[in-house]
């Protein structure tokens, strides 16, 4: 490993700082957390803390001394001056003088401390930091370090290649590890560093940069012991030809964790990630694999992302996926039963009082496939990923040289369960549509992107099919989704894009079928090409999009929700509107049929009726046209209803929420239309 230190990027991130009325060494903290922070090698996804010692003037004037430690919930990739609170140095010191003390006491005294009562909760490690005698400390969580540790002789290992740093048997995070470390300190003042076995490790200087490269000097030391190890530690089975595209499998394990929610038809699902990069597909294809996922955690937060192992499931074959997924639900059953009675004997170990948080696994290790990781958001699939494989590089360094060794049961619990966790979970709220995976066409502008903008304010996460590549890319960076190019009148380029939405979030919950135009002229003059356009765009195309979708709904076998854009001309068809009247009413009863052939598969089909929307289809040019012909203003005519009001993109973004949440509604129709008697379906 090597240092990633540049002057030129310290002084414009700190001087930028400063300049904005930053304390310096604070300043400072910021730009060398994030050079740790920044490498997946050493820490993950909020994992790791650093910390400085400095002087803060208070509002009285007086100075006084603080420790700006990493904050609770901040990324040290990521980190602003913000997430680094400044707390009371001398009294947090004081606190270890502490015969014990509970975790919800030292989280109340800590922020009792804090110069700033808004700031974030400080590091459950702030005292450990406080009490170390050095301005600048770093702690990690080291890929290389927890190799060395992780296993039967992981002590001797770094006692022989760090002599001359601290070593700390593992010990629960918080209270119990300061006072451990405190003593371990006092038992050896002048350590380079301190090694927490299972946990990670610490490095300290007066001078930031010092600091940051005695981390990066021991981590390179790590990474060439263990680069002596065997590279290959794994035997390979054999993977038989004829294995399914992951877009074919990632809807049965999603559909297999899918948790029966408190509402019959209303599940909490997850989201997916797939990696399958060689060392992925080196460990998943191991002829041991199943006793290698069930090692255990390399660290003891990843058990939060991860739980204590994951599920290995043989490779899946393209003729035979129904024996597979039965294969899938019967590894999720098992692992389900087992959990449960490892909380209930950890459970009434820790006196009884804990309420048991889902059985499901998070990681599944498919041979030939590489991992699958589940989480309840795409961020949190992305973490548990990151977290999978970092777990995969430590257990096959950690084999190179002897075996990988995680923590105990009990200790993995006890983070699991850990009542600080616990506290930060209860806060979680979850929007009506997290958990689902919505798919909008004509997703890039007009009613479309209205209805994706809507979705995504539910909590869903958007995928946009559109033929605008351009508005595309830009809508969909900004909704946090992704978008895919396609025309959606032809099946082959529909099917691919349908796959290319699943390899990304693992299946597909909602379906807002919106792609269309209003194609016009009179029956007996329109030629057949613009007839056929007219079908193939207002009808085909939303047949091929629901057909695909419906494939994936029923291979995860938790339902979902279609949604059709019908026009008023589907019920009241209008002068020289035929091919849009005509293909539009196909549209409905397409709706119709589907909802009787798959409602048996919890699959609600819906459609919105609206009509005079100011959207791409209907442009300022068109309102004009229309109005004139009608005799009438352009805002009259865009309020010709019974309420006298113009329906606007949101009223009917709304109505397509509503359907895609509906669990007892199917073959029905919404009209959004201000109120017209004709148009009116009963």
């Amino acid at each position: 490993m090597k240092s990633r230190w540049s002057d030129s990027e310290f002084a414009t991130v700190v001087d930028g700082y400063v300049g904005k009325g930053i304390n310096r060494d604070l300043a400072i903290r910021t730009y060398t957390t994030r050079l740790l922070g920044g490498d997946p090698e050493l820490v993950l996804h909020g994992g790791g803390n650093t910390s400085v010692k400095t002087t803060f003037t208070d509002m009285d004037g007086t100075a006084v001394d603080v420790l700006c430690v990493k904050g609770s919930g901040w990324d040290m990739g990521t980190i602003e001056p913000p997430g680094l609170p400044a707390v009371r140095l001398d009294p947090l010191k004081a606190m270890v003088g502490f015969d014990t003390l509970s975790d919800d006491d030292m989280v109340m005294l800590q922020r009792r401390l804090l110069m700033d009562p808004a700031a974030p909760n400080p590091s459950v490690e702030a005292i450990l930091h406080a009490i170390l005698p050095f301005r600048h400390i770093d702690h990690t969580h080291a890929n290389a370090i927890v190799s060395l540790t992780n296993q039967p002789h992981g002590e001797d290992l770094v006692r022989e290649l760090f002599p001359d740093s601290i070593i700390v048997p593992y010990v629960m995070p918080g209270f119990v590890l300061a006072k451990a470390c405190d003593a371990a300190f006092r038992a050896n003042p002048k350590g380079d560093g301190m090694i927490l076995l299972k946990h990670g490790i610490f490095t300290w200087s007066a001078d930031p940069r010092e600091a940051y490269e005695a981390m990066i000097a021991k981590i390179d030391r790590a990474e060439k012991r263990l680069a002596k190890g065997r590279a290959k530690p794994f035997k390979s089975a054999a993977i038989p030809a004829g294995i399914a595209d992951a877009a074919d499998i990632a809807p049965i394990l999603r559909g297999a964790i899918a948790i029966e929610g408190a509402v019959e038809g209303v599940p909490k699902r997850f989201v997916l990630e797939h990696r399958a990069g060689e060392k992925v597909l080196d460990f998943c294809n191991a002829e041991n694999v199943g006793s290698l996922t069930r090692r255990g955690n390399a660290t003891p937060e990843h058990v939060l992302h991860i739980k204590r192992f994951g599920v290995a499931l043989p490779a899946p074959l393209a003729d035979d996926l129904d024996g597979w997924a039965r294969t899938v639900r019967e590894a999720v059953a098992a692992y389900q039963a087992e959990y449960k009675a490892y909380f209930e004997r950890n459970n009434q170990r820790a006196g009884g009082g804990k309420r048991m948080l889902d059985a499901m696994p998070r990681v599944f290790y498919v041979a030939g496939m590489g991992l699958f990781a589940a989480g309840a958001a795409r961020k949190n699939a992305l973490v548990a990923a990151d977290v999978a494989e970092a777990t995969i590089d430590v257990i096959t360094k950690a084999e190179g040289i002897e075996s990988f060794e995680a923590l105990s049961e009990a200790d993995l619990f006890d983070i699991e369960y850990w009542s600080l966790e616990q506290a930060k979970l209860a806060k979680q709220l979850e929007r009506p549509l997290s958990r689902q995976v919505a798919v909008v066409t004509g997703g890039a502008g007009g009613l479309g992107l209205a209805v994706a903008e809507a979705l995504k304010a539910e909590g869903a996460e958007i995928a946009l099919i559109d033929i605008a590549e351009e508005a595309l890319e830009r809508e969909a960076k900004r909704l946090g989704g992704i978008g895919v190019a396609c025309d959606v009148t032809d099946p082959a380029v529909v099917d691919a894009a349908i796959a290319k939405i699943v390899d990304r979030y693992g299946g597909i919950d909602i379906l807002i079928s919106n792609a269309g135009a209003a194609f016009q002229g009179k029956l007996v003059e329109v030629d057949e090409a613009t007839f056929r356009k007219a079908f193939d765009l207002n009808f085909w195309s939303h047949h091929y999009v629901a057909r695909a979708v419906v494939k994936v709904m029923r291979r995860q076998g938790t339902g979902g929700a279609l949604v059709f854009n019908v026009s008023k001309q589907a019920v009241n068809p209008g002068a020289d509107f035929g091919p849009y009247g005509t293909s539009k009413a196909a549209l409905m009863a397409l709706m119709r049929q589907y909802a009787v052939e798959h409602g048996g598969d919890g699959i609600t089909s819906n459609a919105v009726n609206a009509d005079r929307i100011r959207t791409g289809l209907m442009t300022d040019k068109m309102v004009l046209e229309r109005s004139k012909a009608r005799g009438v203003t352009p805002e009259a005519y865009m309020r010709g209803n019974l309420v006298g009001r113009e329906v606007t993109g949101a009223d009917v973004a709304a109505a397509f929420v509503h359907l895609a949440k509906a669990r007892t509604s199917t073959g029905a129709v919404i009209s959004v239309d201000g109120g017209n008697v004709a148009a009116m379906m009963r």
